[in-house]
């Protein structure tokens, strides 16, 4: 069932299915817990929990309820350690940091970042370090760091080359290059290395079209339009911002929709050009959806 609803956000956003998985979590999983079981049995019961509800977290964020997606996200952590599971505790912290990053406290997303780290240490998870690698460099970028991001998405490309995905939990699936590079993209964007962006957007895009996946391919899109603004190339921004919003519309998800939103206030500095009205005219419609 985690595998299942999983696949849903990761192809169609966080808007879709969540509801039905939140009915399926409190009339059929969250009951089981008040039952008593063995220990082993309990720790792998709040396991399966965990990543559910951690599922359900992660879908809440990215359909832009940061208040709910927070709450399920502390739940899940919390029957992360009941587990004893230190690697899905680990993912979870990920889960946190991305949320504390985008949400404007890159300095506790990079403390949790390094946090699930620390929690990795006597674990491999090798796909759930690269992620949080990743994020970390997220936050860095978020700070203005870019000594720190370079090395922090440094580390993450390194460790996303020993990733045995056959070895690897069903939960760290979505941890792959689409995602990665989709990652890497926002941080270097963030630090106005152009170059870097454009480089890491367009392998992700790669992956995700292959994959046929719509958020990120249109998060990675917008990556690419905002590093083509960075170098003043309003005419190629123009091209991969409409692909933005064909992939966008696609998709249920606030953060899709916040990548359409983030490439027209990049646009605001070249003024009535023809083609940021095309651009604006375009977005409206998505955007009033």
């Amino acid at each position: 069932m985690f595998a299942a609803f999983q696949d849903t956000d990761v192809m169609q956003g966080g808007g879709s299915g969540r509801l039905l998985l939140t009915e399926y979590m409190n009339e059929h999983v969250y009951p089981l817990l008040r039952r008593t079981y063995s220990e082993d049995v309990r720790r792998a019961l709040c396991a399966a929990v965990a990543e559910q509800t951690y599922l359900l977290g992660w879908m809440a964020f990215d359909d832009g309820e940061h208040g709910t997606a927070q709450r399920y996200l502390i739940q899940a952590l919390r029957l992360a350690e009941e587990s004893h599971d230190a690697a899905l505790g680990a993912h979870v912290l990920a889960g946190m940091a991305d949320q504390a990053t985008l949400t404007g406290n890159p300095t506790e997303g990079r403390r949790l970042a390094q946090s699930g780290r620390h929690g990795l240490a006597h674990v491999n998870s090798r796909a759930c370090l690269a992620d949080l690698w990743a994020l970390e460099a997220r936050a860095h970028a978020a700070m203005g760091d870019k000594t720190a991001t370079a090395r922090a998405v440094l580390e993450s490309e390194k460790t996303f080359s020993t990733v045995d995905h056959a070895t690897e939990p069903v939960w760290a699936k979505f941890i792959d290059a689409a995602y990665l590079h989709g990652e890497m993209a926002n941080a270097f964007r963030d630090i106005d290395q152009a170059d870097h962006a454009a480089e890491h957007a367009r392998q992700s895009i790669t992956h995700a079209r292959a994959q046929k996946r719509a958020r990120r391919g249109a998060m990675s899109q917008a990556a690419l339009a905002v590093s083509h603004l960075q170098r003043r190339d309003l005419e190629a921004a123009h091209s991969a911002g409409v692909r933005t919003l064909e992939l966008a519309q696609r998709v249920k998800s606030s953060r899709a929709v916040e990548a359409v939103e983030d490439v027209q206030r990049r646009m605001i500095p070249f003024g009535s050009h023809q083609l940021v009205a095309d651009f604006n005219e375009r977005a409206r419609v998505l955007l009033a959806a």
